[in-house]
């Protein structure tokens, strides 16, 4: 039953035969390879736990990152809940000192000890430097670096300035909170001077007379005075 039948030789049928066997081989073992690769890929295993693994820690990356930039959030925003406090976290210096205080962030007040002094009294005049800035600062408030003049009523005539002949003392740097201030007092002797204390120093004449104090950039409101 299985010898070949027809009018070719046999070996040619055998060979036919033999192929289309080889055929059929190849093809259930393809099949048997496609369908164990099917339900091995299907099958539960550990890829799923890394995937969310890794999703795990992309999440914890991101958290991460966004408190990273929150924490970063440089000073400065728009957020007026935050304005202060960042304005007062960029006016501090790495060392954690108070940063220098700039002239706009301070105002001088000149006072004057009694609105009339008799001739050959010497009248006394109070300076206040006040740090008028939302955070603390620190300058150098030395008396030589506060200029005190007194002139006529119009501002036309200097009279007296205490850096005439006094350079002042050793510095004096002062740390001011916001709103702080530093006062101090000086005394007028009630004579003339001149730049470099150049000339001869005589007593001001009786009269209406105008003084004013200056620290750097800064001057304060003129406040008179009497002599008589």
């Amino acid at each position: 039953m299985l010898e070949p039948n027809g009018p070719l030789p046999p070996e040619i049928y055998w060979r036919r035969r033999l192929l289309a066997i080889a055929a059929l081989v190849l093809a259930l073992a393809l099949a048997i390879w496609l369908a164990f690769t099917v339900v091995r890929g299907g099958t539960p295993g550990k890829k799923a736990p890394r995937a969310a693994t890794s999703s795990t820690a992309t999440a914890a990356k991101v958290t991460g990152s966004t408190t990273a930039a929150a924490a970063e959030t440089p000073p400065g925003t728009a957020d007026p809940s935050v304005s202060k406090a960042a304005a007062a976290t960029t006016n501090v210096l790495a060392s954690g000192s108070p940063a220098s205080c700039a002239d706009q962030s301070l105002a001088v007040k000149l006072s004057v000890g009694r609105p009339t002094y008799k001739p050959g009294e010497q009248p006394v005049f109070g300076i206040v430097i006040t740090n008028i800035s939302t955070a603390s600062c620190q300058r150098d408030v030395g008396s030589g670096l506060q200029q005190v003049s007194v002139q006529s009523l119009d501002g036309q005539h200097r009279l007296w300035s205490n850096t005439d002949c006094d350079t002042g003392g050793p510095a004096d740097v002062r740390a001011l909170a916001a709103g702080q201030q530093a006062a101090f007092t000086l005394t007028w002797s009630g004579t003339t001077s001149q730049p470099s204390c150049a000339g001869q120093r005589v007593p001001v004449p009786p009269g209406a007379y105008a003084v004013v104090a200056q620290f750097g950039s800064i001057r304060s409101a003129p406040e008179t005075f009497n002599i008589a």
